[in-house]
């Protein structure tokens, strides 16, 4: 939705000690994690782990671990033994190409999770769609990703490899206006984004919604990602007599400005999407961000009865980052590939099929997929994107994020 080394948690391949089987390895000592000694496979997972947005990001990365741990100890796929192989993005499409040319380039990655942010999903889409290799998101929301430039008007399928366990910015732009005016019964909103694929994209959305609503924008304006003084936004947005801001972008940015815009005395909220939705936001705001509203996708992660191993093993490891915004969505996202690859071994006389036909056939695998994870119902449309479209509403209340709203939205 950001800058640090790079994160490996498991290395795969010993030079010359493993010979490579099917798409993955052959470990003769077998595997403490819970495998029987058998072929070894691995999911990539491609997210920013330092700097900005690691907090949402790390949330991923283990999100996916805690799923492949799971996997292996409950044998999931008899004789294979699955590995992670985190690389990380530092939110930078260029950095994120890389890594998902050096995950297609490993031959025992069978499939990826990730990245985090829109934009750098677009430089990578390609280089998965080329390998034939499944990629699944947990957090991307951009619509042109599934249905094209188009989208909507003619939406149009750009790379069947990808799919993702989010929601789009389609439901969740209008899902924030609806709540924005006829919840909060705001009539005058000042709409700012970041000028990333995915901020700018969610803020349109939400200006268009807005106004067909019956709502005024009072004014827009842009930000750099990594901007420090938002001042002259914020007396933009005084001198606007705007009752709301919308901003599209991360935590980050909006943390800054929500407390340099009511350092001036504007005691408004600032309204945002999922990328705002971390604890890191409150953190960074401190007092300015009580009121403060963000959509996030799916309902609370704390309610979910599914979900309550997934919470208490993440705590109990000590796993840093936040799981509340993407970890169960990371969990399902890899779930759907091992059980994809499982639809294939099973398909295939108990076997797995050998070199790039097994990406291939998980790739169509993950397409059917079709169980109950611990975010809910797990299945894909004809465009890759997720059957389930529910959404929450949260806000900062006595500095902490609570649901004020869960339901879905429909945008006709």
């Amino acid at each position: 939705m950001r800058q640090r080394s790079l994160v490996i948690l498991t290395s795969v391949l010993t030079t010359g000690a493993l010979t490579l089987t099917a798409c993955g390895s052959r470990d003769d000592k077998g595997d403490s994690s819970g495998g029987d000694s058998g072929t070894v496979l691995t999911i990539g997972v491609s997210a920013p782990l330092s700097g900005e947005n690691s907090t949402t990001g790390l949330g991923i990365q283990y999100g996916a671990q805690i799923a492949i741990d799971d996997a292996n100890s409950k044998k999931l796929v008899e004789g294979v033994t699955f590995k992670i192989k985190a690389l990380d993005d530092k939110a930078q499409p260029g950095i994120g190409q890389q890594n998902a040319t050096a995950l297609t380039g490993d031959k025992s990655v069978v499939g990826a999770v990730g990245p985090l942010n829109s934009g750098v999903a677009q430089s990578m889409l390609q280089v998965f769609a080329s390998a034939n290799m499944v990629q699944v998101s947990p957090s991307n929301t951009n619509p042109e990703l599934t249905m094209g430039k188009n989208w909507q008007t003619a939406p149009k399928r750009p790379y069947k490899t990808y799919f993702r366990t989010a929601t789009t910015d389609a439901l969740q732009g209008g899902f924030a206006a609806d709540y924005a005016f006829n919840g909060l019964k705001k009539k005058k909103v000042f709409v700012v984004d970041d000028k990333q694929t995915y901020g700018a994209g969610l803020a349109k959305l939400f200006n268009e919604a807005f106004t067909k609503l019956g709502g005024k924008v009072a004014g827009t304006d842009h930000v750099n990602t990594g901007d420090k003084d938002f001042g002259s936004l914020a007396t933009k947005i005084k001198n606007s007599g705007a009752d709301m801001v919308y901003y599209g972008g991360q935590y980050d940015e909006s943390a800054l400005i929500t407390k340099q815009l009511k350092d001036t005395g504007v005691k408004i909220p600032l309204f945002g999407g999922d990328g705002m939705f971390a604890s890191t936001y409150i953190e960074a705001a401190g007092t300015a961000s009580e009121g403060d509203l963000a959509t996030a996708i799916g309902v609370p992660v704390d309610t979910l009865p599914a979900a309550k191993t997934f919470v208490e093993t993440y705590k109990s490891k000590g796993y840093k980052g936040d799981y509340g915004a993407y970890g169960a969505y990371s969990y399902d996202a890899t779930t759907a590939i091992i059980n994809a690859v499982k639809a294939v071994k099973e398909a295939n006389g108990g076997k797995l099929p050998t070199g790039e036909d097994l990406r291939s056939k998980v790739v169509d695998a993950v397409q059917k997929t079709d169980f109950e994870g611990i975010s809910g119902k797990v299945s894909f449309d004809e465009f890759g994107d997720t059957t389930n479209k529910q959404l929450t509403v949260y806000q900062v209340v006595k500095g902490e994020w609570k649901a004020v709203k869960t339901g879905t939205y429909d945008p006709s």
